[in-house]
């Protein structure tokens, strides 16, 4: 008898105990859930729900006594609690949100307060803090293409000053050294220019283009197209003396340059070569101007290397005919080989440059940007070095006129676009120059080149973020 009220005794003591475990239990999910409705929200708060009626269950059957009706639904629950879990894989996750400051804390349970009885008490409504800014996961492609742009293409306005203060001094100096040097021959005035200048600079690594123009004498030159020439070459121009029954050979103090009637560009350009290589002191002009200054060797072209505390520089001197009138093309003495190395080249960068400047001035466009940002993108890839600016303001200007939008949210559209355009020239090898379409930038390129580029740019369509 004894024994049968002690087992009871037992029996019942097991119960209280199952009942506050769960009273206890219930509250803390309670609890937990109420909070996880702030942090989480609504679907979050679900989620967490179903996991956390299925762990409790579990707790239940490991601690609760077995008799034979739960032997018997062992398997029931079995089955409710995978459906439960199935649940909850099936349920979409939701992208985590930052969680506001005041919840962002660990959170304790609520103990008994000793003045307050036990049970439930109403605390009123409780405002929550204003949800912060969720925080991105992942970026767009437009906003990693405008990440690069500020990482790689942008220069600090301070530098760029400078560059353009460096390169207006030492045209300064190569002009007075011109003057004595070859009393002789006018020269006209040195003025720096290119991408720097016209708002194109793309990173460090474009020159600074100084030009030195031959002051030819009216009446005395005329300008023969390439084509109409032995070389047959669209690209070029041919400088022929006139007048040689009226004022003969040797009146002009360019004739020293003529070879079979025509101006050469190739002995003005070894001239200057090698006057800038050993003539030139530049050690005395670059402390002069707090700077290092050291003639290339290495390059076809006469290049000067600029090291400043501050920035790089490289300057590239150019020997050029222009013509008084400004439709009159801009020649270059550029060492070409073949037939054309006795003519000019013609220099579109001046009017590739003024046609950007005129269409984005039209509706505020981001055109320039577009093309600093191709820049960037083909120096950072040595696959898609040869790419050079020449090639890549084409695609640009046909893309400026044919394309309405070209505000800053579009422009990872017409990257896109301008990679796109580029593929299709490289299929057909050929991209014709914006104002001569009788010249082909891709000519120069041989077919194993052309291969390596549409292959690369065909992988950088498929993944654009790998590019930048």
């Amino acid at each position: 008898m004894g024994s049968l009220t002690g087992r009871r005794t037992m029996a019942e003591f097991s119960q209280k105990r199952g009942k506050q475990r769960d009273e206890v239990l219930g509250g803390t999910v309670d609890f937990l859930l109420a909070n996880a409705r702030l942090v989480l929200g609504v679907g979050g708060a679900a989620v967490l729900g179903i996991a956390t009626l299925a762990v409790k269950r579990l707790i239940d059957r490991a601690t609760s006594p077995r008799d034979e009706d739960d032997a018997k639904g062992d398997s029931t629950c079995l089955e409710e609690s995978w459906k439960e879990l199935s649940l909850l894989k099936a349920t979409p996750r939701q992208q985590p949100r930052t969680p506001p400051a005041a919840l962002s804390q660990p959170l304790s349970l609520p103990g008994p307060s000793p003045a307050s009885p036990e049970g439930p008490t109403d605390t009123g409504p409780q405002m929550s803090p204003p949800p912060s800014s969720p925080s991105p996961l992942c970026l767009t492609f437009q906003e990693k293409l405008l990440a690069f742009e500020q990482d790689h293409v942008t220069i600090p306005a301070a530098q760029v000053a400078l560059a353009k203060q460096l390169a207006a001094d030492i045209a300064l100096q190569l002009q007075a050294y011109l003057r004595n040097k070859f009393p002789e021959l006018p020269f006209g005035a040195l003025v720096p220019s290119g991408p720097l200048y016209d708002g194109l600079q793309a990173g460090a690594a474009d020159h600074v283009r100084l030009l030195v123009p031959l002051a030819l004498e009216g009446g005395l030159w005329d300008l023969v197209p390439g084509l109409d020439t032995v070389a047959r070459d669209p690209r070029c121009w041919a400088v022929r003396r006139t007048q040689l029954e009226f004022r003969p050979r040797g009146s002009s103090p360019w004739d020293r340059f003529l070879v079979g009637g025509y101006l050469s560009p190739r002995v003005p350009l070894e001239l200057l070569r090698k006057a800038l290589a050993s003539s030139v002191n530049w050690p005395a002009i670059g402390g002069l101007l707090g700077c290092l200054i050291r003639p290339s060797v290495a390059s076809e072209e006469p290049l000067l290397e600029v090291q400043h505390e501050c920035l790089e520089l490289t300057v590239v001197v150019l020997l050029a005919v222009t013509g008084a009138a400004a439709e009159d093309p801009v020649l270059l003495a550029w060492p070409l080989e073949g037939l054309a190395g006795s003519l000019w080249l013609q220099d579109w960068y001046p009017a590739e440059a003024a046609r950007l400047r005129a269409l984005d001035a039209r509706d505020a466009g981001a055109r320039r940007r577009l093309l600093r940002l191709l820049c960037g993108v083909c120096r950072s890839h040595p696959a898609l070095a040869r790419l050079d600016r020449c090639h890549l303001s084409q695609v640009v200007l046909r893309l400026g006129e044919a394309e309405a939008d070209w505000a800053e949210a579009a422009l990872g559209q017409r990257f896109l676009q301008a990679l796109e355009a580029l593929v299709h020239s490289l299929e057909r090898a050929s991209l014709p120059c914006h104002f001569n379409p009788g010249v082909n930038l891709f000519g120069g390129l041989r077919a194993e080149e052309i291969d390596a580029l549409g292959f690369a740019l065909y992988r950088g369509l498929r993944a654009p973020e790998r590019l930048l």
